[in-house]
């Protein structure tokens, strides 16, 4: 087996440098443009008048950390568009092939990736796959969905796809290496997988983002809630190692940063993408931080529903504040099942 290259240093991340490589324009996003940011998230937290219990119970099911309501499904086809700009305009890294037949999107969401996947290899089976009925009905003929829980045994026939992929599972499931065992296993010999995950924990480099300041807590938050639920977060630091240790081969991971807010420069090319980057992601985490935080904080970190808006509250404001440099680190890495 091809020994695995070393996971890239912080000076590696492709980050917000000047001397980075200029990339290509990304397409339209397939969401609404939020014109005043502020005004639509103040509205929201305005007519929000039902119980705390109700609230929390209403976003999540019994077992699951990730809302599924109208907020959560635009936060992830908010979240699809700037992973599409921080990759170039790709829809992955893999080298796969011109052909691919068959291809899995697990944890597939609102099936935005499947969608495009679909649309850009008519030729390949696309399968989208679930937990939450979300996805649209009018898709492309090539792709369906399913509902079905990644943690569980799989149904589909061993060794029957070219490609599977993931993106954002971090916080979902309790085994890792158990999943990386079905994936291989469903793998066909020379098949590529490929898992994007981003990180809970806020980042600078500077001093903006102090101990005790919002932006640390953040994260030191959700990682404690994911230890005492048994389902890791910091899968991005921990996927390359795994995907090693599950037996795949010429494994890759690509790190980069993602700004949040519009703090970036826009003297160059590099700092235009970066900025812009910066300003969907506060359109993300602005309409997705109600319903990642609620039933984590209060359910599993005993806070109540008034300390949990309160501290939404002091987030908000972070990520607006352009002398707060921070960025979420996202980490890429594919491996290919051997040929033997």
């Amino acid at each position: 087996m091809a020994t695995a290259p070393e996971v890239a240093s912080e000076q590696d991340l492709h980050g917000l440098d000047e001397a980075a490589a200029t990339a290509t324009a990304p397409r339209a996003p397939n969401v609404r443009m939020l014109i005043s940011l502020e005004d639509d998230v103040q509205e929201r937290l305005m007519n929000r008048q039902i119980e705390a219990d109700n609230d929390v119970d209403s976003a999540l099911g019994d077992d699951d950390a990730c809302p599924n309501d109208d907020d959560a499904n635009e936060q992830l086809d908010i979240g699809h568009h700037i992973y599409l700009m921080l990759l170039d305009n790709k829809l992955f890294l893999a080298p796969i092939g011109p052909d691919p037949l068959k291809v899995l999107d697990i944890g597939t969401g609102t099936g935005i990736w499947a969608i495009d996947f679909a649309d850009q290899y008519p030729s390949a089976l696309v399968i989208g796959t679930d937990l939450s009925p979300i996805q649209p009905t009018y898709v492309p003929p090539n792709l369906q969905f399913e509902i079905d829980d990644a943690a569980s045994e799989w149904t589909f026939p061993k060794n029957s796809f070219d490609f599977i992929h993931v993106r954002g599972l971090f916080g979902s499931l309790r085994d890792w290496p158990a999943f990386y065992r079905q994936v291989y296993d469903h793998l066909k010999p020379g098949g590529y997988y490929e898992q994007l995950e981003c990180s809970v924990c806020c980042h600078a480099d500077d001093d903006s983002t102090p101990e005790g300041s919002p932006l640390r807590r953040w994260g030191q938050l959700f990682t404690l809630a994911g230890e005492r639920m048994g389902k890791p977060t910091d899968v991005l630091d921990r996927q390359r190692q795994w995907l090693v240790d599950g037996g795949f081969e010429g494994v890759v991971e690509e790190r980069f940063k993602m700004p949040t807010g519009l703090w970036p420069s826009a003297k160059t090319e590099r700092g235009r993408k970066m900025k812009e980057i910066g300003k969907w992601r506060l359109a993300e985490v602005e309409t997705g931080a109600e319903g990642w935080a609620l039933a984590l904080m209060t359910r599993v970190l005993g806070m109540t529903y008034a300390e949990v808006q309160a501290f939404l509250v002091e987030m908000r404001k972070a990520w607006r504040d352009k002398r707060v440099h921070g960025y979420t680190p996202v980490s890429v890495v594919y491996g290919r099942k051997p040929m033997r």
